[in-house]
């Protein structure tokens, strides 16, 4: 791979790390946590946190995209890269580990996107209209924080990840 394709190439990964991670991160940590103190009670909560959730799927979907796409150019440019599953040296045993911690917070995104997100939706719609759903509410909202944080622990410990990979 040429320099100036490599450059492009890490550009975009760059980004879409921002993207990624660093949007779970100011969701995870700021947003939420603010939207929450401001709007409790108030039934603009549900629908604020519905459009977040929404936006923010399609985004860090795309950058996910691109990450993989940007990732695999990377991974085979290096010159530590000596093939697939090759684990004979620390630099791809260390890419092995990041690669899981990736698929491993996919699959819990996956999981947000297809299963708990729909279900928030359908509740919040409920309580929109006057019916009742405060409990159910309340257990989605639990079970959405707590695979988020388990997905922001993943996030950094993807990039502890990377900057092993660097200094090696």
């Amino acid at each position: 791979m040429s320099q100036a394709a490599l450059a492009i190439s890490l550009f975009f990964h760059i980004l879409a790390t921002v993207v990624w991670i660093g949007g779970i991160l100011l969701i995870t940590f700021l947003v939420i946590p603010q939207v929450n103190k401001v709007l409790e009670g108030e039934a603009a909560l549900h629908q604020i946190l519905l459009r977040i959730r929404r936006r923010f799927a399609g985004v860090s979907n795309l950058a996910l995209v691109v990450l993989i796409v940007t990732g695999l150019l990377q991974m085979t440019a290096d010159p530590n890269y000596d093939g697939l599953l090759q684990l004979d040296n620390q630099w791809s045993r260390v890419l092995l580990l990041k690669h899981l911690l990736i698929v491993m917070m996919a699959i819990l995104g996956l999981s947000l996107q297809m299963s708990v997100a729909p279900a928030l939706e359908r509740v919040s719609l409920l309580l929109q209209h006057g019916k009742d759903g405060d409990s159910e509410w309340d257990r989605l909202r639990r079970k959405e924080r707590r695979l988020t944080l388990i997905i922001a622990l993943l996030a950094m410990l993807i990039l502890a990840a990377s900057a092993w990979l660097v200094s090696i």
